[in-house]
């Protein structure tokens, strides 16, 4: 059930997220796609799973969007030998009062950045599924919970390394939101990432800026993107695309046919939901469109879709599969 949102919300909403994309773009040069895809991640109170090789600004960009939101940043380097405890947290034994005390981990943080999260074993990565489902963790027997308002996971892993990384399994995939991918810069960007190093350089003592919108200005972003209308007509669309990558190959092309081996879990369409709210308001609509669905779909589903092995001695990918079944769906 949608609640009206008054046009002084609707008006300050724009404000502020205008505020936060230049603020993200002060401080990311290029990257539009992983702008788009983390600040409505962010809005729509999910997990950001982002691919991409070595030195394309991912940690930059997330200590970018913390900084923005004067949030607590958690920046974890995942490694082989990293534990469930080194990340959540764990009991420490004081010899002095007899007594376990609870060590809380580098978890407990408005905005955390996994960085190479298939480097750490399967165990570890486990760690991170009631925190990311149920933004609490277990350690001794209690339960500690997340910062209130927001907490924000952004992971990050490499696709072109193999040597001593565990690929995520389904489950801890389906917990993000959406997967981006993303490419070098263009030319023109590369010359600005440039331009920009030499004047952070030649200013080594230039001050933090300071935060644009706070932690609870974000909960009311959330609020507001939660009350986006969405059609009846529009949900049915979200739910014939999902429900289309359980039995693919009834929609897909010849050339396509026979690769899909695992289709995509409720959580997408509830995904498809969040980031088409969440779009709708960046693009100042109150309201979904069939558009908004089809420019995250590939976000959105790309990581909960599973091929067979021959998939990928084919050249046959996760978008080309997600682009045949929106082409197949109906539009309304």
């Amino acid at each position: 059930m949608n609640v009206q949102i008054s046009n002084e919300d609707f008006a300050w909403s724009q404000q502020a997220i205008g505020k936060l994309s230049r603020y993200f773009e002060q401080n990311v040069v290029g990257q539009k796609l992983l702008e788009r895809s983390m600040i409505a991640a962010l809005l729509g109170n999910g997990h950001v799973l982002v691919e991409s090789v070595p030195g394309l600004a991912k940690t930059t960009a997330a200590r970018a969007l913390a900084d923005a939101i004067g949030g607590k940043f958690s920046r974890i380097q995942c490694t082989p030998d990293l534990l469930p405890g080194d990340i959540v947290g764990t009991q420490i034994f004081r010899q002095d009062s007899g007594k376990f005390e609870t060590v809380l981990g580098p978890v407990f943080a408005n905005i955390v950045l996994l960085d190479e999260i298939n480097r750490s074993s399967a165990k570890t990565q486990s760690a991170m599924l009631e925190a990311m489902q149920e933004k609490q963790v277990t350690i001794g027997g209690n339960s500690y919970h997340m910062p209130k308002d927001t907490f924000f996971v952004i992971a990050t892993q490499n696709p072109i390394e193999q040597e001593g990384t565990y690929p995520l399994s389904e489950a801890q995939a389906d917990r993000f939101l959406i997967k981006e991918k993303i490419s070098y810069p263009s030319l023109q960007e590369e010359v600005s990432i440039l331009n920009m190093m030499e004047a952070i350089e030649h200013d080594i003592k230039m001050e933090k800026q300071p935060a644009v919108l706070s932690i609870e200005e974000i909960a009311r972003l959330q609020k507001i993107v939660s009350n986006i209308y969405c059609d009846p007509t529009v949900k049915n669309y979200i739910a014939a695309i999902v429900a289309a990558t359980r039995c693919a190959d009834q929609y897909l092309p010849a050339n396509l046919k026979g690769y899909v081996s695992l289709g995509a879990s409720p959580r997408a369409t509830i995904a498809f939901l969040k980031m088409s709210k969440a779009l709708a308001l960046m693009q100042g609509r109150l309201f979904v469109t069939p558009d908004d669905v089809k420019s995250i779909s590939r976000q959105v589903l790309r990581h909960r879709i599973s091929l067979r092995y021959l998939a990928a001695a084919d050249g046959i990918n996760e978008d080309m599969i997600v682009d045949g079944i929106v082409r197949a769906v109906r539009t309304p």
